[in-house]
């Protein structure tokens, strides 16, 4: 029984140090704000023609099979 007691002292004293420090870090530190610019490649802004965009995001279960079939029909 007093292994136990001493393991469980020692998670319970670990454990507050963690708390302590993550406390500490939360309360004194505060981050640095700064402007960020992000660059869009022009391809992704014009959009996908509706036959690619039906085979490379499906939005239903047999949207792909439809895809198919008519691009087959065609």
């Amino acid at each position: 029984m007093p292994s136990l007691m001493r393991f469980l002292t020692l998670v319970a004293i670990v454990g507050a140090v963690g708390f302590g420090a993550i406390y500490a870090l939360a309360t004194f530190v505060s981050p640095r704000t700064r402007e960020m610019t992000v660059t869009i490649p022009a391809a992704r802004l014009k959009g996908a023609p509706p036959e690619a965009a039906a085979t490379v995001h499906p939005k239903t279960a047999g949207a792909e099979a439809a895809a198919e079939s008519a691009t087959s029909t065609r």
